[in-house]
């Protein structure tokens, strides 16, 4: 069970977003560079502090709440590393070795007596290494094999050799796992393996999303000249659904000032964060930047990217309780790109995960010449690929308009290319983050 009520966060752990800008030089929300727009989300947004038990088995891709303490030594006890036999390295020398074979070590079975000098254990990768043995050689390293002896040669193998020791992995009483680690499928492995059966996770994040727009249209309705039907809807589904959130999607609402009002208040009082696409541009039918200025600490901004510049930021509240709000461009290309470099950052903090950036970019060349304009960041849907010289290489998917989804389902990676750069001519390398991971 929860800890907590669904409440957002109160006020006394959270600075204005007026005080956050206020600390950064040169503001200016007409012209952001998409670096300063990032500072300010991740300054701004504070953790969701609601912690729930569950078992192992659907602890996967939760963020861990607590620190974990090993209760036990893994392995468990001196073991072999390999199949083989179990001596004593001081019986080693420089002239082959002749030992006496007084039994058998098995995985779970251990060999019941001491070893002493001249003698050995025939042992089984990860029996327990017998009383008075420290180093083992592997079966194939020795010769005249019987059942009563064995030889060592000389060379084959030094004192210590292919013994794993007790604690080895991990020592009882060290952290295992730490607070904030998003656990995958090996560290549900390692919880099983120091038997532990249930795990302290944050609560999953509550999440709204909504389109807005006169002319969407949902999927099964019939398309009105000058319509379309909405796909951030389903993009937003799945990159939230793939990022771990509960989510409540509240379908598309009309560009009236009533209706989008019902909506943030809903959303506010129903869930942790609230994701918009659309209506953060300055159309005349746009009332959604009205409805979350009337609603909260929210700044709009023109951020220094391609694609995606307009987007607003910040929180807003109803009848006591809010919730952080993205206010995305509507063009698909955008909304997921937006996502992805200023929304995704910031709920997995709210989630309390410790590794909240997008995955490190990667040096690649440019197979062909590509267009840039100092002055703003530009995100550019990439194919990445081996080359016939071995050296991995990106080419963009062709046209990179905003409202070009197909880009996107073709791409397998982003190129990134800086602020300050200009025109990319074929063999430069640039910056690449591909979709494995992110997407």
């Amino acid at each position: 069970m929860s800890n907590d009520s669904p409440d957002a966060l109160p006020d006394s752990t959270r600075s204005t977003l007026a005080g956050v800008i206020s600390c950064l030089s040169d503001y200016d929300p007409d012209a952001l560079p998409v670096q300063d727009a990032q500072a300010i989300i991740r300054q701004f947004v504070q953790p969701v502090n609601a912690i729930e038990k569950v078992v192992i088995r659907s602890a996967l891709d939760r963020v861990l709440a607590a620190d974990i303490v090993s209760p036990i030594n893994v392995p468990a006890h001196d073991n072999s590393a390999m199949d083989g036999y179990a001596l004593r390295g001081s019986d080693l020398k420089d002239s082959d070795l002749q030992l006496k074979i007084l039994g058998t070590a098995y995985a779970g079975r251990a060999f019941d007596g001491k070893v002493n000098s001249g003698e050995c254990v025939r042992i089984m990768t990860g029996a327990v290494m017998p009383e008075g043995c420290d180093t083992v050689i592997p079966q194939e390293f020795t010769r005249d094999e019987s059942d009563t002896g064995v030889i060592v040669p000389a060379g084959s193998v030094r004192s210590g050799d292919n013994r794993r020791l007790k604690g080895e992995d991990l020592a009882a009483g060290t952290p295992a796992l730490q607070k904030g680690k998003i656990l995958r499928p090996a560290d549900i492995g390692m919880l099983a393996s120091l038997g532990i059966a249930e795990v302290p996770v944050q609560r999953r994040l509550r999440v709204a999303f909504f389109s807005t727009g006169d002319e969407l249209r949902s999927i099964g309705e019939a398309l009105d000249e000058g319509c379309v039907y909405d796909s951030n809807r389903y993009t937003l589904y799945g990159m939230l659904t793939r990022l771990g959130c509960d989510i409540v999607d509240m379908g598309v609402i009309k560009d009236d000032p009533a209706s989008l009002e019902a909506a943030f208040r809903s959303a506010c009082e129903n869930a942790d964060a609230i994701i918009t696409s659309g209506g953060v541009s300055v159309g005349a039918a746009d009332y959604t930047k009205q409805m979350m200025a009337q609603l909260g600490d929210v700044t709009f901004w023109k951020i220094g990217m391609r694609p995606g510049r307009p987007m607003a930021f910040g929180r807003i509240s109803s009848n006591g309780k809010g919730a952080y709000l993205f206010g995305l461009p509507g063009n698909p290309v955008a909304v997921m790109v937006t996502f992805y470099f200023f929304a995704r950052q910031a709920l997995l903090h709210m989630m309390g995960a410790s590794a909240t950036e997008n995955p490190p970019l990667m040096k690649v060349r440019s197979k062909a010449a590509i267009r840039k304009r100092p002055g703003r960041t530009e995100f550019q849907r990439g194919i990445l690929s081996v080359a016939e010289d071995g050296v991995q290489e990106v080419r963009i998917t062709g046209s990179q308009g905003s409202g070009v989804l197909r880009s996107m389902s073709e791409a397998n990676c982003m190129v990134v290319l800086e602020h300050e750069r200009a025109d990319v001519k074929a063999g430069d390398m640039v910056d690449v983050i591909v979709f494995s991971g992110l997407i």
